[in-house]
């Protein structure tokens, strides 16, 4: 049987934030909450670099699970923003079925997705989406849950469903493909040095062997 391997396309995507709320993070502890966070704003923010459709939304958000992070909010002042008062998955709330519906009109049919908690609200809107025809693209750096051994359940979940569960690193370098595409270097290389710092320091040092001579071009 062959294979074939679809590429996230910046051409093709939008980026779905779902339930990233203030009082869900409070619960999500199979990731280091410093390290949570900052996935949950990197991941709003390739939305930005990327131009992607973007489509906020929230549940019962009056409630303890409190609301978005403003930092995110502020990213995307522009895009659709649903703020459930019921609906567990965000997919059976018609209105935020109908702003993904509009975006998929203008041919956009891959859906990165992250969320809080993920074995349920991350897992069950890409079960729908897949469902529902989309590619599905969920970003496990950008969801959390109360422990390890729940979110390797959900993951495993969503993959049996043909759902692409891949890491903020791996989502960032399908989108740009090449450093030298517009957003590439200049563009990633900052967005990388905030995010992940392992890898933005092994950038800095790759520069400063640039400008010493030592090396020539990106390399990377």
């Amino acid at each position: 049987m062959s294979f074939k391997y679809e590429r996230i396309d910046k051409n093709k995507a939008m980026l779905l934030v779902v339930d990233h709320q203030e009082g869900l993070f409070q619960i999500s502890r199979d990731q280091n909450a410093t390290v949570m966070k900052q996935n949950i704003l990197a991941h709003s923010e390739l939305a930005k670099i990327f131009q992607l459709p973007t489509i906020l939304t929230t549940s019962a958000e009056q409630g303890p699970n409190g609301p978005l992070p403003v930092e995110v909010t502020s990213m995307h002042p522009q895009a659709p923003f649903i703020k459930r008062q019921g609906e567990v998955n965000a997919w059976d709330n018609p209105e935020f079925k109908a702003a993904v519906e509009a975006i998929a009109a203008t041919g956009r049919t891959q859906i990165i997705l992250g969320g809080i908690t993920t074995d349920v609200c991350t897992a069950f809107l890409a079960l729908s989406l897949r469902e529902a025809g989309f590619s599905v693209f969920a970003n496990s750096d950008a969801s959390g849950t109360f422990d390890a051994k729940t979110a390797s359940e959900a993951n495993d979940r969503m993959r049996a469903a043909g759902v692409q569960v891949l890491s903020l690193f791996a989502i960032s370098c399908e989108l740009m493909r090449d450093w030298r595409n517009t957003p590439g270097t200049p563009e990633m290389l900052p967005f990388f040095d905030k995010y992940l710092p392992e890898y933005g320091f092994l950038a800095r040092a790759h520069d400063a062997s640039v400008r010493n001579g030592v090396q020539s071009g990106l390399g990377l």
